[in-house]
């Protein structure tokens, strides 16, 4: 694959200018794979200058098998919204670059107008979820809705930076969208509801370019209110409901190990809101010999295993202003007893007409 950039800004070497607009470190051993100005380069530290052109060549790679169905659980001219599955991720990156909602997005577009081209205009998502969360990903139709439903996520985390409210009255403002999520912990939470108010931050951490998101004092302030839907003694687990009202990377994941009740499966996160395997005095350099993409062996935040799923969506409508109500079904986990119940007399009913 060969990727074309003109350069307009400021000088920049070739290191920098890869970790700063790919993310990653860039093999540079690989004979002819980069080239500036029709010139062959293997130097990391050669300088890029305004109006040059680069050309890279990114060895192939077979990408992780990836679930590939989208529900559609609502859909007008300014929006959609659509129901992930676990596994698929969202945006491109890393291994994922063609199995991923935004491309799945593009391509179904691509079907009912064969003369689209990339640079046109196709649904995209304006928050994202974990590869590993499923449930409801509201995306944009046009430009208006993406505007101002990113602003609806913006302004909800803004609110809790600007004013460290545990309560709805105490925020300043009004809302213009609430997320509902079901999550699986580790062990019985005691309390029937708990508000979690942990500031969360960025430190390095391997095969994980711009670094990894924990419970940190010195973080970005973040809002979670938990609240107990049912508890298994017999299994160690506890059901929750969780609203957010910041959007912080891994929030949930995050806030509810800082309690001590980790998501059930999570490879990363233990009690504490830390990563399972940290080492701040280690950084893996190593690449995989697949373009630059590494490859780690530590856990990192799109490893899957974990049971979360968005699933109740409230917001007022980007251009008309009517509340809109979303719900994405629940994986059978995530249900408590009664509700798995009412599903079975469901299908029975079903079933017998």
């Amino acid at each position: 694959m060969d990727r074309f950039v003109s350069l307009k800004k400021k000088k920049i070497n070739l290191q920098n200018y890869f970790l700063k607009k790919r993310n990653k470190k860039f093999q540079f051993f690989v004979d002819l794979q980069i080239s500036v100005d029709g010139k062959v380069v293997k130097d990391p530290d050669a300088i890029l200058s305004g109006g040059s052109e680069l050309v890279y060549h990114r060895l192939p790679w077979k990408e992780p098998d990836a679930p590939h169905v989208l529900e559609v659980l609502y859909e007008d001219d300014d929006m959609i919204a659509l129901n992930k599955p676990s596994g698929l991720q969202v945006l491109p990156g890393g291994l994922f670059q063609q199995r991923t909602v935004l491309r799945q997005l593009y391509w179904s577009v691509r079907k009912q107008n064969s003369s689209l081209t990339s640079q046109e205009s196709h649904p995209v998502p304006v928050h994202r979820l974990g590869r590993g969360t499923s449930g409801i990903l509201l995306c944009a139709k046009t430009k208006v809705a993406k505007t101002r439903l990113a602003a609806y996520f913006a302004d909800g985390t803004s609110l809790v930076g600007a004013n460290r409210c545990h309560r709805k009255a105490e925020c300043g403002g009004t809302r213009q969208i609430s997320k509902i999520y079901r999550a699986l912990v580790t062990g019985i939470i005691g309390v029937d509801k708990v508000v979690i108010n942990q500031p969360i931050g960025n430190v390095r951490y391997p095969g994980v370019a711009k670094g990894l998101y924990v419970a940190s004092p010195s973080g970005k302030p973040a809002l979670s209110k938990a609240e107990v839907l049912e508890r298994d003694e017999q299994q160690n687990r506890t059901l929750v409901q969780v609203e957010i009202e910041s959007g912080r990377p891994h929030q949930i994941r995050i806030h509810l190990s800082f309690i001590g009740h980790p998501l059930l499966g999570d490879p990363l996160y233990v009690a504490g809101g830390q990563p399972r395997w940290f080492d701040s005095e280690f950084v893996d350099e190593s690449y995989a010999q697949d373009g630059g993409y590494e490859r780690p062996t530590n856990p990192v935040p799109g490893d899957c295993g974990y049971y979360l799923h968005a699933h109740r969506l409230v917001l007022s409508h980007p251009t008309t202003n009517e509340m809109i109500k979303i719900t994405a079904p629940l994986p059978s986990i995530l249900q408590t007893q009664d509700e798995v119940h009412s599903s079975r007399e469901s299908l029975s009913i079903s079933s017998a007409s």
